[in-house]
């Protein structure tokens, strides 16, 4: 099982290293899931990219697509670390996302 904070580096050029404006963050981890990289090919080559890895590169913590305008997915619990008044980056970045989309439409 995976508790606590753990660190992972972010990789350059992604949406997630744009939202928290750093190459290493620490999160939050509370489960028992694991990716299997063998399958990093194959989700490279339909538009997924992992875009946040354990420092030894062992471990993807974040996918995100490189084809849509917002599509991300983690390993770890945003929201242990998320306020009213002081929001987590992911949840604000995705609110912005969607207004802007909404924006777009009208």
């Amino acid at each position: 099982m995976i508790l606590g904070s753990y660190p992972f580096n972010l990789k350059k050029g992604s949406l997630v290293r744009k939202i928290y404006e750093t190459d290493k963050i620490n999160e939050r981890h509370r489960h028992r899931y694991e990716v299997n990289l063998k399958y990093r090919e194959i989700f490279e080559k339909n538009n997924i990219i992992f875009s946040g890895m354990s420092p030894d590169g062992s471990l993807p913590e974040i996918i995100e697509s490189n084809k849509l305008d917002w599509f991300v997915g983690v390993q770890f619990h945003p929201e242990l670390k998320s306020r009213p008044q002081n929001p987590h980056p992911l949840f604000l970045s995705f609110i912005e996302a969607a207004i802007k989309r909404k924006n777009e439409k009208n």
